[in-house]
């Protein structure tokens, strides 16, 4: 925590941070990549109330925590950033009003900050298709990594899911039979799946032949291995995305662009809100709602390019 060293933290701070690690962890279920945001958020915000002679929790108040943000503002940080740090605000003193730690919650009437409404990368479908094409003809040289990332470019778009659910998928997770996979998301919840042919044929090309070239003793159950035989890393698929995308001559993305891509093309093509909603394992139906303005904004410009009296 090098931002709450650097103004000498105390020892009631110290511990509030980390016992709010744990509240995040084991009872909202967030993961660590998640608490390490919040954390790093509180401890730019104890770093300027320290430097404003703030230097116990109690004593941050509304006109603290305006100012942190105002400074944020005046540093031109960007909207999102301004949004997020806000709301770790507010959910840090929410709870550490309910567990006693603060008298009183001083972000209760803290205004939140919007974060700039963009819309998702989405690629075409003939795109889309261009890309697998291209993870596909690359697996062609039996290279067990090659047959990875064709299988794990499949299952994204396939699925939907978010790259770290992919990369945290077990063997017995998959059925090949039924096509379908059990993903673990936010908050642990999980969800079942389907996925179609071309994403069983890739899978089946690397849990027959590529898996077993790659896998350890110390592989476990892992399904998608690194060249060393341990489980994949998100940075490794984030890499393969952006290669294959560039070999395929398509929009350079991440792996996250598969999932925006998916859950367009399942509108698209017809699909209802809430089955794209449990598909992609949203807890809002407003969060799965942005997808529809994707598709009414690609909607608006075939019609402004084709249509005689647009």
């Amino acid at each position: 925590m090098t931002a709450v060293s650097e103004v000498r933290a105390t020892a009631d701070q110290v511990r509030a941070l980390a016992d709010f690690a744990t509240h995040l962890r084991m009872q909202r279920g967030l993961s660590d990549h998640t608490v390490r945001a919040y954390l790093s958020d509180l401890e730019h915000l104890l770093a300027y109330a320290g430097r404003h002679g703030r230097d116990e929790l109690c004593d941050i108040d509304l006109g603290v925590l305006r100012g942190w943000l105002a400074s944020m503002a005046a540093a031109q940080r960007s909207r999102s950033t301004l949004a997020r740090r806000g709301a770790a605000a507010r959910t840090f003193f929410e709870w550490a009003s309910r567990t006693g730690r603060v008298p009183a919650d001083p972000a209760l009437r803290l205004a939140s900050a919007r974060a700039a409404s963009r819309l998702p990368t989405v690629l075409a479908v003939d795109s889309a298709a261009q890309l697998l094409d291209v993870a596909r003809t690359r697996a062609d040289d039996a290279d067990p990594v090659h047959l990875r990332d064709w299988a794990a470019l499949e299952l994204l778009y396939a699925t939907g899911a978010r790259v770290g659910e992919i990369c945290g998928l077990d063997i017995d997770d998959v059925d090949l039979d039924e096509r379908t996979v059990r993903v673990v998301g936010k908050g642990d919840k999980e969800r079942v799946v389907p996925f179609g042919i071309p994403a069983a044929d890739s899978l089946g090309h690397w849990i027959s032949r590529g898996r077993p070239a790659l896998a350890t003793s110390t592989s476990g159950s892992a399904l998608f291995l690194g060249r060393r035989g341990g489980r994949v890393d998100q940075r490794q698929l984030r890499a393969v995305s952006h290669e294959v995308a560039g070999l395929a001559g398509v929009d350079d993305i991440a792996p996250h662009a598969l999932r925006h891509s998916a859950a367009t093309h399942l509108l698209q093509g017809g699909s209802d809100l809430r089955s794209v909603q449990e598909v992609l394992g949203h807890a809002s139906l407003a969060t799965t709602q942005r997808y529809t303005h994707v598709t009414a904004e690609r909607l608006r410009a075939s019609f402004e390019q084709a249509h005689p009296r647009a």
